[in-house]
C-alpha cells in the first residue's frame, strides 16, 4: 500500500535518519519465531488459522441469516402457498421457473416451456433465457433432479439454502479481500463482523432470496478478491494464470447472474481507467482486465441468445475505446507535467466521444430500446429537465431509487465502521493525490510502474484499485439507495484492512513525528482487536435477542385470492393487474399475465402503462378495451394502490398516471397549467359502485378487504 523508499538516481537525496529502523518493521506473524525454516512454518500455521477462521465466519454468517429468515416467518411451518407469497414482487417471478423447471416432465420439455414462453406475457411467446437472467434457476432445478436428496430436502429448501450458501462465500471473500490487501487475517476477522453487525445496511438477503444482487454479488466479490491478488507486482506465472482465470469465471458469473451486470462493470471499468491514466497500474494489467470484462459479457450475451441489450451496453463501447484510443495515441505518458495534463485530457475526451459514437451506431443498427428507461431515469434524477415521462417517474417516485438517507450514516458511525472508513479513506486519498502528481510530473523519467523516482510515497496497485472502487461506489450508493449494498460490504473490507495495514500507521505515525516500528505493530492490532472486543460487548446481547424473537408469516387476504384463484378459474386464464401481485400470481397458480416485475424491455413497459390504466381516471369501455387487447380474462384491483397514501402527492401510481394522461391531480396541491380536469372519475374506485356502464363490461367475482377480482365480458 502505502511506504516510505530510498530515493533512487539522485546522489543529493536525504535519507531519513529513522529509514533504517524500517528493516524491524516486520509482521508480527514474521517476528516471533527466528530463522528461516520457522518464519515459514509461522506463516503456514497463521495462513491455516486464518483460511479456517474464514470458513468458519462464512458458515456462521450463513446460518445466522438463515436463523433470521426462519425466525422472521416460521418458514418451516407455514404452507406451501403462504412459503411462495413471501417471496414478494420479482422474487416470486423469479422463483416461478425454478418450480416450473421441477414440474415439467422431462428437462427438455422444461428448457423449451422457458424457450417458448407464452404464459409470462399474454398474445406473446418469449425466450426466457435470453429475456431474464434465470440460469441459475435452471442449473439449481437440474442439480436437484439429479442428486438424491428429494426425500430429505424439500425443493423451496434446496433453494433458499443455496441462496444463504453463496452469504458464505460472500463474506470469505470479503474477508479474503481484506487479508490479502493488509497482510493479516486479523483485519478479515474484522471485516466479516463488521458485514455481520452492519446487517441491515450490507445486505438483504433474508427478506429477498430470490432477488439478482444475492445471486450475483457474492461472485463479485470473489472477482474483486482475485483482482486485487491479481494486480501484486512480481506474481509467477502459475500463480497470474491461475488468478486471471479465477477473475474470468467469478466475472461471467457475476454477468449470467444479474441484468445490471454492465452497469457495475462499466464502474469497474472506470476504475481501471484512472488508474491505468494516472501510471498507479500496468497497462498490461489493465489491458487483460478489459478483455476480461468484454470476453466475460460476450459470453453472456451468446448464452442469452445474443440480448441486444448486452451489445448495446456502455460497457462494450467504453473498453472498445479505451483499447483504440491508447492505439491511436502514442507516447501517452511522456512529457513534462501540462503536456501530460493536456494529453490525459484530450485521451479522457477521446474516449468519451468514441464511446458515446460506438453505442449510438449499435443501438441504431439493433433498435435497441430495452434500457432507454434507465436513462430518461438518470437525466430526470440528475437534474436535466423535469419529465412526465411514467417509467422514469415511477423510478423517480421509489425510495430505493432515491438518495442515500442520512440515518444510514448514524449506524454505520455506531458500529464505529463509518469513522474507521473515512480515517483510511482519507489517509489513502492523499497518497493517492501525492502518487499522482509525481506520476504525472515525472513522466519522462519514469518508465515503468517499479520506477517511482523521486517519490517517496508509494501506493501499491491493488490498494490504488480498491481506493478508487469504493470512491466510486460510493458516489454510487449516495445517489441510489439501491446499490448501497455494493458500498457498504466493500467498505468494511476497506476499514479493515487500513486499520491492521503497517503502511497507513506508518505513515501516521511519521506525519505526527512519532513513528516506531514497535508503535506501529502496537497499533495494527491493538486498535482492531479493541474494536472487535467493543463490538462483541455492544451488539451480542441484541443479536442474540434478534435470534430469539419468534414471528409468523401473515397475509391472509392474498392466501384467500391465490386459492380462491387455483379453485374458481381456468388453468388458461389470463390476470391483469399491477407487477408486484402479478408475479405471485404467477408463481402460486401457474396462470397467464399480461405483465410483470422484470422491466427491461421497451415493449412490456408500455404494456404495463396500458394495464395500469386501471386506477387511472378513464372510461369503463376504454379500460375494457385494453385489458382485451391483451387478452385479459380477469382484472384484480387493490385498494392499498387505488388509495395509496405511502407516497406523497405526486409520487402515488395514480397521480404519475393522471400527469402521463395530462390530466389534474386528486387532493389539495398545484398543478401543471397545461393539466386538464378528466372527463371521468377514477376507473379503481367508480367500478365498485356497480353502475350499468361498468357492470356492462366487468362483472365482480371475488373480493376481500386487500383485492376486489372483476370478470371481463368478452362483448366489444
Amino acid at each position: 500500500m502505502i511506504s516510505i523508499r530510498q530515493r533512487k538516481g539522485v546522489k543529493t537525496t536525504e535519507v531519513p535518519e529513522d529509514y533504517a529502523a524500517q528493516e524491524a518493521n516486520v509482521t508480527l506473524e514474521n517476528k516471533l519465531p527466528s530463522g528461516g525454516t520457522s518464519r515459514r512454518l509461522w506463516k503456514l500455521l497463521s495462513l491455516m488459522v486464518g483460511g479456517t477462521i474464514a470458513l468458519c465466519i462464512g458458515l456462521l454468517t450463513s446460518v445466522y441469516l438463515a436463523t433470521l429468515h426462519e425466525n422472521d416467518l416460521w418458514f418451516s411451518n407455514i404452507k406451501e402457498v403462504e412459503r411462495e407469497i413471501s417471496f414478494r414482487t420479482e422474487c416470486g417471478l423469479y422463483y416461478s421457473y425454478y418450480k416450473q423447471m421441477l414440474q415439467a416432465p422431462t428437462l427438455m420439455q422444461g428448457f423449451h416451456g422457458l424457450i417458448y414462453d407464452n404464459k409470462t406475457e399474454s398474445m406473446r411467446t418469449i425466450n426466457l433465457l435470453q429475456r431474464m437472467n434465470i440460469y441459475q434457476e435452471v442449473f439449481l432445478s437440474i442439480l436437484y433432479r439429479v442428486l438424491p436428496i428429494q426425500k430429505y430436502l424439500e425443493p423451496v429448501y434446496f433453494y433458499i439454502y443455496t441462496l444463504f450458501g453463496l452469504q458464505a462465500i460472500y463474506v470469505t471473500a470479503l474477508y479474503i479481500t481484506s487479508w490479502l490487501l493488509s497482510g493479516t487475517w486479523l483485519s478479515g476477522l474484522l471485516a466479516a463482523f463488521w458485514y455481520v453487525t452492519n446487517r441491515i445496511d450490507t445486505t438483504r438477503v433474508e427478506f429477498t432470496i430470490p432477488l439478482r444482487e444475492n445471486w450475483a454479488l457474492p461472485f463479485f466479490a470473489i472477482q474483486i478478491a482475485a483482482i486485487t491478488y491479481f494486480l501484486r507486482p512480481n506474481l509467477r506465472p502459475l500463480s497470474e494464470r491461475l488468478t486471471l482465470l479465477a477473475i474470468f469465471v467469478s466475472t461471467f458469473l457475476f454477468s449470467l447472474t444479474w441484468q445490471f451486470n454492465q452497469f457495475m462493470m462499466l464502474m469497474q471499468a472506470l476504475v481501471l481507467f484512472t488508474l491505468d491514466s494516472l501510471d498507479m497500474l500496468p497497462a498490461a494489467k489493465a489491458t487483460w482486465l478489459y478483455g476480461i470484462q468484454m470476453t466475460g459479457l460476450l459470453l453472456v450475451c451468446i448464452l442469452q441468445f445474443f440480448n441486444s441489450m448486452i451489445l448495446g451496453s456502455l460497457l462494450i463501447s467504453f473498453n472498445l475505446s479505451v483499447l483504440i484510443a491508447r492505439k491511436l495515441q502514442k507516447n501517452l505518458k511522456t512529457g513534462s507535467f501540462l503536456n501530460r495534463l493536456g494529453k490525459l485530457l484530450l485521451h479522457l475526451f477521446a474516449v468519451l466521444c468514441l464511446t458515446l459514437f460506438l453505442n449510438n451506431i449499435i443501438k441504431k443498427i439493433l433498435n435497441l430500446k430495452s434500457d432507454e428507461h434507465i436513462f430518461k431515469f438518470l437525466k430526470a434524477k440528475f437534474g436535466f429537465g423535469a419529465t412526465r415521462d411514467f417509467d422514469a417517474n415511477l423510478y423517480l417516485c421509489e425510495e430505493a431509487f432515491g438518495l442515500l438517507p442520512f440515518n444510514t450514516f448514524g449506524r454505520l458511525s455506531d458500529t464505529l465502521l463509518f469513522y474507521a472508513y473515512i480515517f483510511v479513506l482519507s489517509i489513502t486519498v492523499m497518497a493517492a493525490l501525492a502518487v499522482a502528481f509525481h506520476n504525472l510530473s515525472d513522466s519522462a523519467n519514469q518508465q515503468s510502474m517499479g520506477q517511482m523516482g523521486k517519490c517517496t510515497i508509494i501506493l501499491k496497485p491493488e490498494t490504488a484499485y480498491n481506493l478508487i472502487h469504493t470512491i466510486l461506489f460510493g458516489f454510487l450508493a449516495l445517489s441510489t439507495m439501491r446499490m448501497k449494498y455494493l458500498w457498504t460490504s466493500h467498505m468494511c473490507v476497506f476499514a479493515s484492512f487500513g486499520l491492521c495495514s503497517p503502511e497507513i500507521w506508518e505513515l501516521l505515525l511519521k506525519l505526527i513525528h512519532l513513528y516506531n516500528p514497535k508503535r506501529i505493530c502496537i497499533m495494527r492490532y491493538s486498535v482492531p482487536i479493541l474494536i472487535l472486543l467493543y463490538l462483541g460487548y455492544k451488539f451480542w446481547p441484541g443479536m442474540m435477542d434478534e435470534l430469539s424473537e419468534l414471528r409468523e408469516f401473515y397475509d391472509p387476504d392474498t392466501v384467500e385470492l391465490m386459492n380462491w384463484i387455483n379453485s374458481n378459474t381456468p388453468r388458461k386464464a389470463v390476470f391483469a393487474g399491477s407487477m408486484q401481485l402479478l408475479a405471485g400470481v404467477k408463481l402460486c397458480t401457474g396462470r397467464t399475465l399480461t405483465n410483470h416485475p422484470h422491466y427491461e424491455d421497451n415493449s412490456l413497459r408500455e404494456r404495463t402503462k396500458a394495464v395500469y390504466q386501471i386506477y387511472a381516471k378513464r372510461s369503463p369501455e376504454d379500460v375494457h378495451a385494453l385489458l382485451r387487447s391483451f387478452g385479459a380474462d380477469y382484472v384484480i384491483l387493490e385498494d392499498s394502490i387505488c388509495y395509496e397514501r405511502r407516497h406523497q402527492r405526486g409520487c402515488r401510481l395514480r397521480d404519475l398516471l393522471d400527469i402521463a394522461n395530462g390530466h389534474m391531480m386528486d387532493g389539495p396541491g398545484e398543478n401543471d397549467p397545461d393539466l386538464k380536469l378528466a372527463g371521468h372519475p377514477r376507473f379503481c374506485e367508480e367500478i365498485k359502485r356497480n353502475l350499468p356502464p361498468y357492470t356492462a363490461y366487468f362483472t365482480r367475482v371475488f373480493q376481500n378487504k386487500t383485492f376486489h377480482v372483476y370478470k371481463l365480458s368478452r362483448n366489444k
